[in-house]
């Protein structure tokens, strides 16, 4: 993966149309359309709310949780999107990468930025529901593109790795399907980081080192309330490299995933 080619005037055209189509193709036939992709995040925040704020009491302590909650479903469903289109877009797109000859990164990376596009329709509707629901405006709410960003580059990395051997290794997807449901528990998208404090503050730190978990709470703290628990103020007090080590496991992920499907794409068109 040359990152240069992506300025590639031939390139970001590609890149565009191939973006625009699988955005079209996404809600193609469906008859509520484009409006699913603000529907499926409310419908999840919907049912979560019900259970674990209405029913098992979660997130009372928490300022303005309804909207700490819709933050975290809605990042974690971008999160899932990303990776789990950007895992099976070079099968989807086998005809076009046996026909073409152009950078075959540019497959996956148009299929995450749909999820982008989904994922910042979601966002406006975050901010409309913050306003109503007390949370005052400030400035800092601009500090969330960089953490989005990093969740983006989290997410393509894992795309491209996991991508170049689903090409080979159809299992990839199933395998992933699982580890997305396993991954739902362990970042604290339902329940308050506190609470697993109150059980083993190890535990607690484990989490948030994980950089999904490190992402979403840096937009709760930003977004919605100061009172969010993030890495930065509790993780590793004595020793720096611990707050940073969600964005070096990012860097890495992303490196090796590029490295892994620049090596592996000079195959894609014999074996998709």
């Amino acid at each position: 993966m040359n990152i240069p080619h992506i300025f590639n005037k031939r390139n970001r055209i590609l890149l565009a149309e191939l973006t625009k189509t699988d955005f079209k193709l996404r809600y193609q036939g469906s008859v509520l359309g484009y409006l699913w992709a603000l529907l499926r995040p409310l419908m999840m925040f919907a049912i979560l709310y019900i259970v674990f704020a209405k029913l098992l009491k979660f997130g009372s302590d928490i300022p303005h949780y309804p909207v700490y909650l819709l933050c975290g479903t809605t990042m974690w469903s971008f999160f899932t999107e990303c990776t789990s289109q950007g895992i099976q877009a070079m099968v989807v797109r086998g005809d076009l990468i046996r026909k073409i000859s152009f950078p075959k990164y540019i497959v996956v990376v148009s299929a995450t930025l749909t999820a982008v596009i989904n994922m910042l329709i979601n966002v406006v509707v975050i901010i409309i529901f913050a306003l109503i629901n007390g949370v005052e405006f400030s400035f800092a709410w601009f500090l969330i593109i960089p953490a989005i960003f990093e969740l983006y580059i989290l997410s393509l990395g894992i795309a491209l790795l996991l991508g170049s051997i689903n090409v080979k290794y159809r299992d990839i997807t199933s395998i992933w399907d699982v580890c997305i449901q396993a991954l739902f528990y362990a970042v604290p998208i339902i329940y308050p980081i506190s609470l697993i404090a109150e059980s083993s503050i190890a535990a607690a730190k484990i989490i948030l080192i994980n950089p999904i978990s490190q992402a979403i709470q840096d937009i709760r703290y930003l977004l919605i309330t100061n009172e969010t628990i993030t890495t930065w103020d509790y993780v590793g007090e004595q020793n720096f490299f611990w707050k940073l080590l969600p964005i070096i496991i990012t860097i890495a992920i992303f490196i090796i995933g590029a490295l892994v499907f620049r090596k592996k794409s000079k195959f894609f068109a014999e074996e998709v």
